[in-house]
């Protein structure tokens, strides 16, 4: 088949998904090493990671869970369904917990670097709005060594409008209570000491149900603390500006204000380099904030639902 019949080829064929091909910029010469196929979808396709920190979302009904996820197979397949079911009714918000928690997706083909979509290449849903944001650090990868997995070295780091003034290799370690109705002790890489406060709205255990160790660490990026109280006395979280998921920002670029949008081109490395990344396989999000709310707040955790390539 000659470049040119490929090309048309391709076309014709992104015009099959559903959803794809808005934007007309997949190249065969430019796309990642996995083009789209026939059966492509424009989102994910399957969780790779589930680990979410402690948080009074988690081993909760309201959030989906019905008490059998006791192993960490059986925590992934619960997150996989509420990304990735097929019937709409079985998906839903996925709770990442306390800072560090993080979930890490997966696409059945690459997402380009192109800016596809008004400059924006994927994006990713939540339930933020204005006060109101929990927000996640957002981090990509490719997948180099062709294996379907995020084993590729080092995980690159989206730059966000708080990349300057944030803290980097933060760790946050939680102790598993002794009853499952106290709150969770943490203690960060910074000598501070804290809880996860218990909220009456959600009265299960707040740590992982399937976590056998009696204490867990997440690293990460540390988001600057900006909460705090509005007239009136009501609690807000602050909003983070752009480049971070479950975030009311200026990247939220189409109505209904539901996701946030971005640009692989944001992506750098440990230096806070550019990594010129051509194309990534892989998303994943961290809660990005170590902040307990107000009264029946708890804490900040983010929270995410569909990923899509808005290239597509």
């Amino acid at each position: 088949m000659t470049m040119k019949r490929l090309y048309v080829y391709l076309l014709l064929l992104a015009g099959t998904v559903p959803g794809c091909n808005r934007s007309g910029v997949v190249m065969p010469d430019t796309y990642g090493p996995r083009p789209p196929h026939e059966g492509s979808s424009p989102y994910s396709d399957r969780v790779i990671a589930y680990c979410p920190a402690p948080g009074q979302f988690l081993n909760s009904p309201l959030m989906g869970f019905d008490g059998s996820e006791r192993t960490p197979q059986a925590a992934l397949e619960y997150a996989d369904r509420r990304l990735h079911a097929s019937e709409s009714s079985e998906r839903g918000m996925l709770s990442l917990g306390g800072f560090g928690g993080y979930v890490v997706v997966g696409f059945d083909h690459s997402i380009q670097a192109s800016g596809g979509y008004g400059g924006y290449d994927f994006s990713i849903a939540g339930n933020q709005f204005s006060g109101s944001s929990e927000p996640g650090v957002v981090w990509v990868m490719p997948d180099t060594n062709g294996n379907g997995l995020p084993d590729d070295g080092a995980w690159y780091e989206l730059r966000g409008a708080f990349y300057d003034t944030s803290l980097r290799d933060y760790s946050v370690t939680y102790y598993r209570p002794r009853e499952e109705d106290e709150p969770v002790r943490w203690r960060d890489s910074e000598g501070r000491e804290g809880v996860i406060e218990r909220v009456s709205a959600h009265p299960q255990g707040y740590y992982p149900a399937w976590m056998e160790e009696e204490s867990c660490t997440f690293s990460g990026t540390l988001l600057p603390d900006r909460s705090g109280t509005l007239e009136g006395g009501r609690f807000t979280t602050g909003d983070y500006g752009w480049g971070y998921a479950d975030n009311w920002g200026s990247d939220m670029a189409e109505s209904p204000k539901q996701k946030n949008f971005f640009r692989i081109a944001d992506a750098v490395d440990a230096s806070g380099a550019p990594a010129g990344l051509k194309y990534i396989d892989f998303v994943k999000v961290q809660t990005g904030v170590n902040i307990q709310g107000g009264a029946g707040t708890g804490e900040l955790s983010t929270e995410v639902a569909r990923f899509r390539d808005e290239n597509l």
